[in-house]
């Protein structure tokens, strides 16, 4: 996969250029950057999860999920894919991205979960680097029964995910928090959840740079979408 580091970029100027590549049909390619401070809201986001933004834009996308937070010491990966060339399905790929995340943190030494009902990737907050399985776990249940209401009691997110599939191709994608100013976060109902606490490495002790998370979450990504 074409992997591009793109660096510091403002959101909206990228999140058209994904649009324009993804359009175009262009050539497979990882996108790998970080934001200045914006809360984005994805095509089901309700403007009341946004309590108090002050200075900083809100960007309307056409990303699934509600509202998030990017800002500096986060990494934003976005592949721009064909699913349908490399035979996954959507709900695959969901969890792809999220196997990602969970690899790059076990990297670091960091045990990532995933919650029932909830994409995205959890730590314990009283136990981080705990192996054992979360109640909240996602569990199998019966065909046409609704997914459990997430239940995030002793949890803080860590990695959040939003994305569009036009034509079966992806754009959007994932962020994972590594050193952060989170006071945002306190700003909105993070991905529509009152009282959701976002945390990042460092909060929980671990020292990485944006740089090597980076590199980590690439290579991740490269190896979980190479088919």
């Amino acid at each position: 996969m074409d992997v591009r580091f793109l660096g510091h970029v403002e959101y909206a100027p990228t999140f058209e250029a994904m649009k324009q590549a993804t359009a175009t049909q262009a050539a497979d390619q990882l996108w790998v950057c970080e934001h200045p401070g914006v809360f984005t809201l994805g095509l089901a986001g309700r403007p009341e999860h946004v309590l108090a933004p002050g200075e900083i834009p809100v960007v309307p996308t056409d990303r699934g999920g509600q509202v998030t937070y990017h800002g500096p010491g986060q990494v934003v990966a976005y592949p721009l894919i064909d699913l349908k060339t490399r035979g996954i399905f959507v709900k695959e790929y969901v969890y792809r991205l999220e196997e990602a995340a969970i690899r790059t943190l076990a990297h670091f030494g960091v045990t990532g979960h995933r919650v029932g009902g909830a994409p995205g990737i959890y730590i314990r907050l009283d136990d981080p680097f705990s192996h054992a399985a979360l109640p909240q776990r996602p569990q199998r249940r019966e065909a046409g029964t609704p997914a459990p209401e997430p239940e995030f009691t002793g949890l803080g997110k860590i990695a959040a995910l939003g994305i569009k599939v036009s034509k079966h191709r992806t754009y959007h994608g994932l962020a994972l928090n590594v050193a952060m100013d989170l006071e945002p976060f306190y700003r909105i109902n993070p991905c529509g959840y009152a009282g959701l606490k976002t945390v990042d490495l460092s909060t929980i002790g671990v020292s990485a740079t944006w740089d090597e998370a980076a590199r980590e979450l690439a290579a991740q990504l490269s190896r979980l979408l190479a088919n």
